[in-house]
C-alpha cells in the first residue's frame, strides 16, 4: 500500500515513515474497499451478479482507484449484457492505469470487430424502441423487438426481464417463466426476476379452493338435508329408467344444448385465438417490412450520396480537362512560351501574354504556373519596355498623345524600373490637358524614384498643375 501523500510504501505503523502523514484512517478505507472487492468476487463466482455489483460499487465509493474492482465490475456488466456500462468502467480503469492493465485487452476484444460494435448499437436501439412501444401500448411490437434483441444478445438481462413482464401482462405464464429462468441463469439472485417468478408461480399453481369445492360437491351428492331431516343417498342407487321416447328427446335436447354451448363458448374462443394469431403474424410481417423499408431507405440514401460524389468528381475532372480547365490553361500558356522560344518576337509574346492574362485568372492557377508566367514576363519585359518607350516618345513628339499614353503605360507595365517612361507618361497626360492623370503619374514617380533626375521637374509640374 502506498502513501497518499508522498507515494512511498507504507509499513505497519499508523503513520508514513517517509513524510510522517497520519494514514490510520486511510488504511481502514483501503482495507474496507478491498473487503468489498473480495465480497463482490465471491458473489460473482456463484453468479450472484446483482450482489456483486452492489459490493463492487461500494468498493469503488471507498477507493475509486481500485483497478481490480473496476475491471471486475466491467466484467459483471458485460456478463449481464450491459456492454456500454462495461466499456465505461474499462475506459475509466485504463485512464487511471494506462500501462499493464487488463482493461486494455477487454476494450480491444469489444472494439476489434466493427460488426460486433454495430450489433451492440443495434441491440440498444431496438431495446429502446421496444420500451417506447410499451409506453405506447403496442405490446405485440415490443415483444417482436425484444425477441430480435435477444437473438443478437442472448445475455441481455434487462431485455429478458421486460419480455417476461410483457408475457405476464398478456397472461402467457409459461413463456414468462421461461424468460425468468434465463434471467436467473444469468443472475442467480436478481431481485426483480425473483419477484416476477413468484407472481408467475402463483399464477401457474393449482387453486386450493377448487379442490375443496370438488370435495364438497361430492359430499353434497351423497348427503343432503331437507328441512330438519338429513337424507343420505347410497352411491349405488340408480334412478329408474324412463321411456325410450323421453330418453331420445333428452338426447336431442342435450345435443342441441351442446351445439349451442359450443357455438357460444367454444367457437368465439377459437375465433379469438385465430384472430390473435393472425394479428401476431401481421405484426411480424409489418416488423419485417419496417426493417426492409429502413434498409431500402438506407440503400437509396447511399445511392444518392454516391451520385453526389460522382457529380463532384465529374466537376473536378471537368475542371482539369474541360474547356478553360487546368490542363487547357497550361496548354495555352505553353503555346505562348513555345512560340516565343522559336520566334524570339518579344512584341508578339507580350500580346500573347496579355491575351492569356485576360482569359485566365493568374492568381487562381498553380504556384508553378505563376512562377513560370513571372519568369516569362521578366524575360521579355526589358525589351518590350524599350520598344514601347521609343514608340511612346516618338508619338509624343508627333503630338499623338493617345498613342503616346498607351505606349508609355505599356513601357512602364513591362519594365517597372523605367522612371523615364513614367515621367514621359506624365508629360503626355499634361500636354493632353488631363491634369489629374498627369499629377498622378508625377506623384507615382516621386514615390518610386524620389532621387531620380526627373524627380525635381515632376515636382515643379505638380505645383504648376495644382496652382492652375
Amino acid at each position: 500500500m502506498l502513501c497518499y501523500n508522498c507515494g512511498c510504501q507504507l509499513s505497519e505503523q499508523d503513520f508514513c515513515t517517509s513524510c510522517g502523514a497520519d494514514v490510520a484512517l486511510y488504511k481502514k478505507i483501503i482495507y474496507a474497499s478491498n473487503r468489498f472487492y473480495n465480497d463482490g468476487l465471491e458473489k460473482a463466482k456463484v453468479r450472484d451478479l446483482s450482489g456483486a455489483i452492489n459490493s463492487l460499487r461500494q468498493s469503488l465509493k471507498l477507493n475509486k482507484e481500485n483497478i481490480e474492482a473496476r475491471n471486475l465490475l466491467g466484467l459483471v456488466y458485460f456478463e449481464m449484457g450491459e456492454v456500454v456500462a462495461a466499456l465505461s468502467e474499462w475506459v475509466i480503469s485504463k485512464n487511471l492505469l494506462p500501462k499493464k492493465n487488463i482493461a486494455s485487452n477487454y476494450i480491444d476484444m469489444v472494439q476489434s470487430s466493427s460488426g460486433r460494435l454495430e450489433t451492440i448499437n443495434q441491440t440498444i436501439k431496438k431495446y429502446n424502441q421496444s420500451y417506447h412501444y410499451c409506453l405506447q401500448g403496442s405490446k405485440d411490437l415490443a415483444i417482436i423487438q425484444l425477441k430480435k434483441v435477444l437473438s443478437m444478445n442472448p445475455r441481455f438481462l434487462r431485455a429478458h426481464q421486460l419480455l417476461a413482464l410483457l408475457y405476464m401482462d398478456t397472461e402467457q405464464w409459461d413463456r414468462a417463466q421461461k424468460e425468468l429462468k434465463h434471467c436467473l441463469e444469468i443472475d442467480r439472485n436478481n431481485t426483480i426476476a425473483l419477484n416476477y417468478m413468484k407472481e408467475v408461480e402463483q399464477a401457474l399453481s393449482p387453486d386450493d379452493s377448487s379442490k375443496g369445492g370438488a370435495k364438497r360437491s361430492r359430499e353434497d351428492a351423497v348427503r343432503y338435508q331437507t328441512d330438519n331431516e338429513v337424507i343420505i343417498q347410497p352411491l349405488t342407487v340408480k334412478e329408474p329408467k324412463r321411456g325410450g321416447l323421453s330418453s331420445l328427446l333428452n338426447i336431442v335436447i342435450g345435443f342441441v344444448i351442446g351445439l349451442a354451448a359450443m357455438y357460444f363458448l367454444v367457437v368465439p374462443s377459437i375465433v379469438t385465438r385465430e384472430r390473435n394469431d393472425a394479428n401476431q403474424r401481421v405484426t411480424e410481417i409489418n416488423g419485417k417490412l419496417d426493417d426492409k423499408t429502413a434498409t431500402v431507405a438506407q440503400l437509396e440514401q447511399q445511392v444518392a450520396d454516391l451520385e453526389q460524389e460522382k457529380e463532384q468528381l465529374n466537376q473536378e475532372i471537368q475542371g482539369f480537362v474541360g474547356d478553360n480547365g487546368t490542363l487547357d490553361t497550361i496548354d495555352s500558356f505553353l503555346k505562348v512560351v513555345s512560340s516565343y522560344l522559336v520566334t524570339k518576337d518579344a512584341v508578339q509574346a507580350g500580346k500573347d501574354l496579355e491575351a492569356y492574362a485576360e482569359s485566365v485568372d493568374i492568381g487562381q492557377t498553380s504556384e508553378a504556373l505563376q512562377d513560370l508566367y513571372q519568369t516569362m514576363f521578366t524575360a521579355i519585359g526589358p525589351e518590350l519596355g524599350n520598344i514601347y518607350y521609343e514608340d511612346g516618345k516618338n508619338a509624343l513628339n508627333d503630338n499623338l498623345f493617345e498613342d503616346a499614353i498607351a505606349n508609355l503605360e505599356k513601357a512602364f507595365y513591362y519594365d517597372a524600373s523605367r522612371e523615364d517612361a513614367l515621367y514621359e507618361l506624365g508629360n503626355a497626360y499634361r500636354r493632353n490637358e488631363n491634369k489629374e492623370e498627369a499629377i498622378a503619374s508625377y506623384q507615382k514617380l516621386l514615390e518610386l524614384f524620389p532621387d531620380s533626375k526627373n524627380a525635381k521637374r515632376a515636382q515643379r509640374y505638380i505645383d504648376d498643375l495644382s496652382e492652375g
